[in-house]
C-alpha cells in the first residue's frame, strides 16, 4: 500500500455487531458494498506504520492533542465531531496495491481534506481527486522527516480561492501552525480532474448530465 507516515485520523467490533461470525469475516474486498465497514476498515491494516505511534505497527493512532491512542476509525470521528478536517502525510507510492477506489473513498467518510505525499500510485491519485481530496506532492528530496513535520501540526494550504485559478501541477505554500513553510505541488494533472473538483467530484459532475440525457 505505499509508505504510510502519518495518519491524522476497528473493523472487526463492527462487523460482530452485524452478527457476521468470525469464521465468516473473509476479506474487506468482500464487504466493499457496505460503506459502515469499509470506512471502519480504512487504515486498519495489522501492518501499517504509523509514525505518529514512534513507527509502532498495527491499525491505531494518536488523537491530537489528547494523546490518547485509539482505533484510526475512532480518532477521525472525534475530529469530524470537533468540526475539524484532517490530512494524511505519507511517503513513496502513496496507496499501491488493490482496492485502491476504497482507499480514497475510506478516507474521504473519514474526514480527509487532503494527502501529502512523495508521489502517488496513479489510479489512486485520480481517485483522490474524484471524491475531493487534494492530493499533493512534496518537492523532490523532501519529505516529512527532511521538513521536521511531525503530525502534530495543524496546516493550511494556501490554494487560489476559484478553480478556475488554479493551474494544472500548480505550486502552493502549505504552513504550519509551528511557524513552518514549505511549497508543494497540487496534482491535478488534468483539465477534466479540475472541473471535477470543481463539482464537488466526479458523481455531482456526471449526474447532471446523465439526467439531460
Amino acid at each position: 500500500m505505499g509508505e504510510l507516515l502519518y495518519v491524522i485520523t476497528c473493523s472487526q467490533p463492527y462487523i460482530l455487531t452485524l452478527f457476521v461470525n468470525k469464521k465468516d469475516f473473509n476479506s474487506y474486498g468482500s464487504r466493499r458494498g457496505n460503506d459502515e465497514v469499509m470506512a471502519r476498515g480504512t487504515f486498519a491494516n495489522i501492518r501499517i506504520v504509523n509514525k505518529l505511534l514512534k513507527e509502532e505497527v498495527g491499525p491505531k493512532t494518536i488523537h491530537v492533542p489528547t494523546g490518547e491512542k485509539l482505533y484510526v476509525y475512532d480518532a477521525t470521528m472525534h475530529y469530524k465531531s470537533a468540526g475539524q478536517d484532517t490530512i494524511v502525510l505519507a511517503g513513496v507510492e502513496y496507496r499501491s496495491g488493490s482496492s485502491r477506489d476504497w482507499a480514497a473513498k475510506g478516507p474521504m467518510l473519514q474526514g480527509v481534506k487532503a494527502v501529502i505525499a512523495k508521489s502517488f500510485e496513479r489510479i489512486h491519485r485520480s481517485n483522490l481527486v474524484g471524491i475531493r481530496i487534494i492530493p499533493l506532492c512534496f518537492k523532490p528530496g523532501e519529505d516529512a522527516d527532511s521538513l521536521g513535520l511531525t503530525g502534530h501540526e495543524c496546516y493550511s494550504i494556501d490554494l487560489p480561492n476559484k478553480i478556475s485559478e488554479i493551474r494544472l501541477d500548480q505550486d502552493v505554500t502549505v504552513t504550519t501552525d509551528t511557524g513552518k513553510s514549505f511549497t508543494c505541488t497540487v496534482r491535478f494533472d488534468t483539465k477534466v480532474e479540475l472541473a471535477y473538483f470543481d463539482h464537488g467530484g466526479i458523481l455531482p459532475f456526471v449526474i447532471p448530465n446523465l439526467n439531460k440525457e
